[in-house]
């Protein structure tokens, strides 16, 4: 069983015990979280697709921790004008346990 659901603005493919990393969540650690907003449903082979969202389904996360991503170098250069910058950029995740996906 899998699901496909809208968490911080991005869709991602879930499926249960799957560990993920979403943008950061307003969220204690160990804290659970539910998403309402279900695009898609698949149970084994009966698939459920909602306009826009399906009724009833929700998932169900952990939140495990939260975590920095991999520095990200920002390189702006104007050539023969002697302009160079260079800028980093972190981006803040938090990494989340898919707990459950119910549907009804």
């Amino acid at each position: 069983m899998y699901a496909i659901v809208e968490i911080a603005g991005q869709q991602f493919k879930v499926e249960k015990d799957q560990q993920i990393f979403v943008h950061r969540l307003d969220a204690e650690e160990g804290a659970k979280v539910d998403f309402e907003k279900v695009l898609l449903v698949d149970n084994e082979g009966k698939v459920n697709v909602g306009a826009p969202a399906v009724k009833g389904a929700k998932v169900t996360a952990k939140v495990v921790s939260h975590v920095k991503g991999d520095k990200v170098l920002v390189f702006k250069k104007k050539r023969r004008k002697g302009y160079q910058k260079l800028n980093g950029h972190r981006q803040a995740f938090t990494q989340i346990t898919i707990e459950s996906i119910s549907a009804n």
